[in-house]
């Protein structure tokens, strides 16, 4: 009896477990139905106006086929929150999918993957495996059409469309699903964004398929989420390839597409910081032979020099050999090596553009993007355009009537939205001439401080110029001023893009890129700028010295170090480039640890059948339309910093590389942890970013030059060097460099850095031959420069083709194959009808018939 007993209770134990609903699932409580998609609400003051929407919304999607199945707020874990699940059945997916044109299997592709790695054991160690590279299998795929199913290879029903497609589909219809009752057309309520905005309900999202860190416990889920944690997201996996075709199949081609671009970005970073290491690495070697450095640290040369004051009232005379740590300091980024690096970067970054456009060509095939952008600009209006849009108009290709805005409101909302973007652009330069005008009143103080020999401070003035201290602190300041612009300018501009109100996604995206990519140019770049190109331009000289807003404010203009300012674009470049890569990790990454690190750990301990699945993916951050956006905007402004002031601090690339091998992870660990599930969207390339980085490129090459020929003291040198040299040697060039200023009142003569006629010549303080001699090489320079990199690029850009060969010939041949294969079906189809109404029609007919089915086959 005892035994028995034990027998049953364990039996019924067993029984009650296995009753015991699981909600850590993503299908419906009779576990056969899928959850597509999620919407969440709760009751608060102004529920009944929000539950009569939410009663229209609902009964409108219901009539669309949608099937609904809703969780009381009881069940949840805070007691406030109601969850509606949204599943869309076959009819509902096979309608929609024919709207869309989505692209389905009809076959397996027959034609093998190239496998074209010259050295495959050497690149085992950074490969995955093939189930995680490559989840499904190859096939050619067509635009769904519910009329031909018959024609695709449909398995099973359930199954056909992979989630990232159904949640799309879902997605559609609750964008333009309208919420009014059936007797009125109100066209403001339509939509699950307005619904949003308007808190009926408080979230809308798919559900990922498991936990990131667990496996699901039902076997008809995918685990990709875990897949992807596993293989991707985790920092340790930061040498291992990515697996582009599962974040693609999880997430859609338009996410997969950044990380794709991204990645190759990544890897082409590598050779740019392998030659940037080398040009330092000749800088570090070189040190040695540094003639003009030694010149100035000597005692009995530089120690005997004595310099102008730096400013007019309390800045003293110095001496030249106090600026010795900073002439060491420039040679290690302004040498000889610098030249070629700087071409170097010029031909890099075509190689990387015009590769990137291959890579591109072959995602585009490989995942049924090749004639996608026709559909995008067609299909995807978006749904604010129509509810704002109240005129109608004929579509004269499709003869139908179709929302627009009228070209006097159009006209007005670009007028207002151009004097914005143009206010803010003048605000940020008000906020760079407030800078300079900082650096002009610390660089007099640092000046007077530093340079005084009675101060005790001396020991810190050997070390810290007054350029450098002075370049150090502006860099901080400004780096300040430009994060807090930012942070009001991206609000701006995307109110000023809404309110131009933009037919597509497409073309919003687009409009919001440049506005937000104009803005940040000139907020990152205007400073380095400043410093490479203007700053010790307009000095002047003793008696004559140039002032900022007049002479009346006693502000003189800086002057470059003795050594070239080109140090001091470094210090700018590294002060910006670093402060903005280090916070941007420090908000993508540890704030959300810290935010989320405890409800994370609690989520952890809630067993599954207490913490469903959709309310684990609800406490997580939402994913909004422009993630990708700022994600993009990041790596094209760090692309920018690299490329054009990449002549003055050449580790910028191994800066770059270090941090983008970091940005991959983060980003992976950021998708797969911390945010809900994002709709899956299509992309077939990135965009007007295109356009920007190919800009970006060219006004590379121009930079470059101009900071070789005007910023560097490589010219003056080499002109000393072959012109005016006796032995053909560095020496003395320093004093070659420096004019001497004699002053009433003192007796010895005193030296300030310029090509100028001593007092006492017929052209006193006028400019040199050697000066005019100096800006002639720096001309030919530049004009040499562009035009040799400019010829390679060309060049380049036309040896490679934007399509590999064999991707243009798997186009070509699958296209053929869609063909014939159509073909054949349509035949057999109408073989199979007219054989249907052969054994219907009379006898006397038949002849007739078969010769009207030959017809028709030869015609088809």
């Amino acid at each position: 009896g005892l035994i028995n007993n034990v027998i049953l209770r364990l039996l019924f134990l067993f029984q009650t477990d296995k009753l015991q609903p699981n909600k850590d699932t993503v299908f419906f409580r009779d576990g056969v139905r899928r959850i597509d998609f999620v919407l969440s609400y709760v009751d608060d003051k102004d529920g009944e106006k929000k539950q009569e929407r939410r009663r229209e919304f609902e009964a409108n999607l219901e009539k669309v086929g949608l099937e609904l199945e809703t969780e009381d707020k009881s069940d949840s874990k805070d007691q406030k929150t109601y969850f509606l699940k949204i599943h869309a059945p076959w009819d509902v997916l096979a309608t929609y999918a024919d709207v869309l044109k989505i692209k389905v299997p009809f076959k397996e592709s027959d034609i093998p993957h190239s496998h074209d790695v010259p050295l495959e054991w050497l690149s085992q160690p950074f490969r995955l495996p093939e189930h995680i590279m490559r989840p499904q299998s190859d096939y050619f795929t067509y635009h769904f059409d519910k009329t031909k199913t018959d024609f695709f290879l449909i398995n099973d029903k359930d199954t056909f469309f992979p989630p990232s497609t159904r949640n799309r589909i879902v997605f559609y219809i609750l964008a333009r699903c309208p919420y009014y009752k059936e007797g009125r057309r109100d066209k403001d309520k339509t939509g699950i964004k307005r619904l949003l905005s308007n808190g009926t309900y408080t979230a809308a999202f798919p559900v990922h398929d498991c936990r990131y860190w667990k496996r699901a416990r039902d076997a008809e889920c995918e685990s990709e989420r875990y897949n992807l944690y596993k293989h991707w997201a985790k920092f340790l996996c930061f040498y291992k390839e990515q697996p582009l075709n599962l974040i693609r199949k999880y997430y859609g081609e338009k996410i997969g597409i950044y990380f794709a671009w991204l990645g190759f970005y990544t890897e082409m970073l590598f050779f740019a910081a392998v030659m940037g290491l080398i040009c330092f690495t000749y800088g570090v070697l070189s040190y040695d032979d540094n003639i003009s450095s030694k010149e100035i640290c000597d005692a009995n040369i530089g120690g005997n020099i004595v310099m102008c004051p730096l400013c007019d009232e309390k800045c003293p005379f110095w001496r030249l050999n106090t600026t010795c740590l900073s002439s060491w300091q420039s040679h290690l980024f302004d040498n000889e090596g610098t030249v070629f690096f700087a071409i170097f970067m010029g031909i890099w970054v075509t190689l990387f553009l015009e590769f990137w456009k291959r890579r591109q060509a072959r995602l585009e095939y490989e995942w049924d993007l090749v004639d996608f952008e026709e559909e995008q600009q067609q299909l995807q209006i978006r749904p604010e355009f129509e509810i704002r849009c109240t005129n109608r108009r004929l579509n004269k290709i499709t003869q139908e009537m179709e929302p627009y805005l009228p070209i006097t409101s159009k006209c007005a909302r670009f007028c207002l939205s151009g004097a914005t973007v143009l206010f803010w652009i003048s605000l940020i330069v008000a906020c760079i001439i407030g800078v300079i005008a900082y650096r002009l009143a610390v660089y007099a103080a640092f000046a007077s401080i530093i340079k005084d020999p009675m101060r005790k401070i001396q020991l810190v003035g050997r070390f810290i110029t007054p350029q450098l201290a002075t370049s150090v602190t502006a860099s901080c300041i400004n780096f300040v001023i430009i994060m807090i612009l930012n942070f009001f300018y991206e609000r701006v501009a995307i109110w000023i893009t809404d309110l131009e109100i933009p037919k597509t996604h497409l073309e919003y995206e687009n409009r919001l890129t440049m506005k937000m990519f104009l803005f940040q140019f000139v907020n990152y770049y205007s400073s380095c700028f400043y410093v490479a190109f203007f700053k010790g331009k307009f000095v002047g000289y003793p008696g004559n010295y140039s002032y900022m807003f007049g002479s009346s404010t006693r502000l003189r203009n800086e002057e470059c170090d003795p050594g070239g300012c080109l140090i001091e674009l470094t210090t700018q470049l590294v002060i910006v480039m670093a402060g903005k890569q280090l916070w941007g990790n420090i908000q993508e990454a540890l704030l959300p640890l810290m935010r989320n690190w405890w409800s994370s750990r609690k989520g952890r301990h809630h067993p599954e059948n207490h913490y469903s699945r959709w309310e684990q993916d609800h406490v997580l951050q939402n994913f909004s339309q422009l993630g990708l956006f700022y994600e993009y905007l990041e790596m094209v402004i760090q692309f920018g910093f690299i490329t054009l002031f990449v002549a003055s601090f050449p580790l910028a690339p191994l800066l770059a590389l270090f941090n983008n091998i970091l940005e991959i992870r983060v980003d992976a660990w950021k998708f797969t942890t911390q945010f809900r599930r994002p709709v899956a969207s299509k992309a077939r390339n990135i965009g007007a970013w295109q356009e920007i980085l190919n800009a970006v490129a060219i006004l590379s090459v121009v930079t470059n030059a101009f900071i070789m020929a005007f910023t560097s003291d490589m010219i003056p040198r080499m002109v000393y060097l072959y012109a005016y040299s006796e032995k053909a040697s560095m020496k003395d060039y320093v004093n070659n460099s420096l004019s001497i200023y004699t002053i009433s009142h003192i007796t010895s003569h005193n030296i300030y850095r310029d090509y100028r006629y001593p007092s006492g010549h017929q052209n006193a303080y006028a400019r040199t031959m050697q000066f005019w001699h100096i800006l002639a090489a720096k001309m030919a320079f530049i004009i040499i420069m562009e035009h040799v990199v400019f010829v390679v690029k060309f060049f380049v850009a036309w040896m490679i083709p934007d399509i590999p060969s064999d991707v243009k010939a798997r186009i070509k041949r699958e296209r053929y194959l869609i063909q014939e294969y159509l073909h054949n079906y349509e035949v057999e189809r109408l073989k199979l009808q007219l054989s249907a109404s052969f054994i219907t029609e009379p006898q006397s007919e038949m002849s007739l018939t078969s010769d009207k089915h030959e017809v028709l086959s030869e015609c088809l």
